[in-house]
């Protein structure tokens, strides 16, 4: 397997020369066709160019999605559990990988190291599991309704699959796509996100480096409308899988149903987070915090809207925003850090316009607000976390994904008004609920409109085994993870084997 001449560990903290990489296409390292490149800076301290990216268009697409193509030929015919023994080995080299790994994902992304140590142990986990299914695409067999007639079903790959990633998950996302698509049979031809591309570069070393056979798995870096619109518009591209914005997805959608492609499309969230009178409050004040302010809440399953039984109100809010004053902000590479940075200035500012738009509505802002510009701050993109109460649940700042460090909470009366409250949004990702009463949980498993609940924990935190995604305009019914990306990744073929040795026209013979 070819590798890319400037593979080598990435520098830490600021690069005086940074490295370029290459566009990964039918197994080699390639410049893209345009001689166009781009910067990957560092969100929190911009200085810091972490590498020069490939600026493709639509014909290293073209390449990309030819050299697919031919793989699924062979890459088909491999046996599923050979095709995970590779998966496996992947996982093993990533586990050896796994502090570089996560020290250049917090350069480029900004999250803090014990997140983006998480992140690539998830792919890791992804890689484990997966390769397990390599042994596990079971298919039913079933009675026929005639003498001497064998029925089944099996699953079978769908071909060339086209993935467009975020930058908030940059290995974890990837691998959720990626690694069940090649267990199942199919070539891959993946757009990570330009503001990362550099740990989905590091996932698909590590899938050349264990040995995927050439064109199987592609990477192609750019922008949307070059890259990404190509991809999914490409006739021979069957299945496109997107992680990203309602309205992105919307394009997206619409694009592949002309064709009729395949399409999983897993989008925004504005999640919620129930907290009961009964609630170990320690607990609640403690999973509202990872909940909002991980990842500087910039995740689809952030715990954005926090709705408090009024007879702990005032108390939940005096130690939540206590404790959210507290947290320290800073570079993601500092051990201590709490927090780090928004992606880039575009989400700062969208950051600060829901600041703004929250005090014009007339809810209370009780810490935060402000950008964080001054000594160790200046040369990123930095906010306060930033925390509103008496928030009414029709304000905007309650009803938009603002994916940023920026939580509303609501008061409400009772475990019915709360559910009402949960549900009164567009979206339905992920759900949470603390209470000691085992009969209002279940009551609230039952009852919130969303594609995961959680019982005592924040609305992050999704394990790789379980389908992971929404329902409304989170996305279009499709899961990642667990058997949702088997089911995504696969077409069922039923299979008839006729063995009486006779013309038997099934319901049409039948005698009553």
């Amino acid at each position: 397997m070819a590798t890319d001449t400037l593979a080598g560990p990435a520098m830490l903290g600021t690069s005086t020369k940074a490295r370029v990489y290459k566009n990964f296409i039918d197994g080699e390292w390639v410049e893209s066709s345009t001689g166009e490149t781009f910067e990957n800076r560092n969100p929190a301290d911009t200085r810091d160019v972490v590498g020069i990216f490939q600026k493709s268009g639509k014909t290293d697409v073209d390449e990309a999605v030819e050299a697919a193509r031919r793989a699924f030929a062979k890459w088909r015919l491999v046996p599923a559990p050979r095709r995970a023994e590779v998966v496996f080995a992947a996982a093993e080299m990533l586990i050896e990988r796994k502090e570089q790994c996560a020290r250049d994902m917090t350069r480029e992304m900004g999250k803090i190291l014990k997140e983006t140590r998480g992140d690539v142990q998830e792919a890791i986990d992804t890689a484990y599991y997966f390769a397990g299914e390599g042994r596990r695409m079971f298919g039913p067999t079933t009675p026929s309704e005639l003498p001497n007639k064998f029925a089944m079903a099996v699953r079978q790959p769908i071909g060339v699959c086209g993935m467009i990633t975020p930058w908030n998950f940059p290995m974890a996302i990837p691998s959720w796509k990626l690694l069940p698509a090649i267990v199942c049979g199919n070539t891959c031809v993946i757009k990570p996100a330009q503001d990362t591309p550099l740990s989905t570069y590091n996932l698909v070393r590590v899938l050349a480096d264990a040995g995927v056979p050439k064109g199987v798995v592609n990477i192609v870096s750019g922008f949307g409308p070059q890259v990404g619109g190509p991809l999914m518009e490409h006739p021979e591209v069957r299945a496109i899988s997107l992680t990203g914005s309602t309205a992105v997805g919307r394009i997206v959608g619409t694009t592949a149903a002309k064709s009729f492609k395949h399409c999983s499309l897993e989008l925004g969230g504005k999640n919620p987070m129930i907290v009961l009178d009964d609630a170990n409050l320690d607990l609640a004040v403690e999973g509202g915090l990872w909940g909002g302010f991980g990842t500087t809440g910039q995740r689809c399953t952030a715990t954005s809207r926090i709705i408090v039984q009024k007879g702990i109100y005032s108390e939940f809010v005096e130690r939540y925003v206590d404790r959210a004053k507290r947290l320290k902000v800073g570079n993601g590479l500092d051990e201590t850090t709490e927090m780090g940075p928004a992606i880039n200035e575009s989400q700062l500012k969208t950051d600060l316009s829901y600041v703004e738009i929250g005090s014009a509505e007339g809810a209370k802002m009780k810490c935060g607000g402000n950008r964080l510009d001054k000594g160790e701050y200046q040369y990123g993109y930095f906010m306060e976390p930033t925390v509103f109460i008496d928030v009414d649940p029709k304000m905007r700042i309650a009803q938009e994904e603002i994916f940023g460090p920026v939580v509303s909470i609501i008061p409400c009366d009772y475990l019915e008004d709360a559910i009402e409250i949960a549900n009164g949004i567009e979206y339905g990702l992920s759900s949470a609920l603390y209470t000691k009463d085992v009969n209002k949980a279940f009551a609230a498993m039952r009852d919130l409109h969303a594609g995961i609940t959680y019982i005592n924990a924040p609305t992050i935190g999704a394990e790789v085994h379980l389908p992971f995604g929404g329902v409304k305009a989170t996305g279009n019914g499709h899961r990642e993870g667990g058997m949702g990306a088997i089911d995504f990744y696969t077409e069922w073929k039923s299979i008839y084997v006729d063995y009486s040795d006779k013309l038997q026209k099934a319901q049409i013979d039948r005698v009553d």
